[in-house]
């Protein structure tokens, strides 16, 4: 076997692995969006947050091997924050707007809400001159 059907064969065998971790990351992506909607509670829906999901911008290969990165331009209004999420272990490890980061173990609705949250109040300190503040600890948001 030479190099090229080596490279051939090794990304056939990490097919499943490679598109079960994109639609767990773009998934995930979906629902931050979805968390984002209803960030400011229960009734209060934003109408103006919109997903576009897109290549990461850092990855220099494609398919995107195990491990790597995925993406989504969120809308929020009058801006776009990009988010970046991957899989380590069981957790969705990502970060946004250049200076956010997260990593979550668990998915449940409040997670992503508080993660939406904590978005929203890091790309508001950005525009408005702040520091973003040291994310907590990995284990949880709350």
């Amino acid at each position: 076997m030479n190099d090229f059907d080596a490279l051939q064969a090794a990304i056939r065998r990490a097919a499943d692995a490679r598109q079960a971790e994109q639609r767990a990351c773009e998934a995930f992506l979906n629902a931050l969006y979805h968390a984002l909607r209803t960030a400011s509670g229960p009734g209060l829906p934003l109408n103006n947050v919109t997903l576009d999901l897109t290549p990461d911008p850092e990855n220099r290969l494609r398919p995107v091997p195990p491990g790597g990165w995925y993406a989504a331009w969120l809308r929020l209004g009058l801006c776009e924050v990009l988010v970046r999420v991957r899989r380590e272990g069981g957790a969705f490890v990502g970060e946004y707007g250049g200076r956010g980061a997260f990593h979550l173990t668990g998915t449940t609705e409040d997670d992503l809400i508080a993660l939406a949250r904590r978005l929203l109040r890091d790309v508001a300190a950005v525009y408005a001159g702040e520091e973003v503040p040291v994310p907590p600890s990995p284990e949880r948001l709350n």
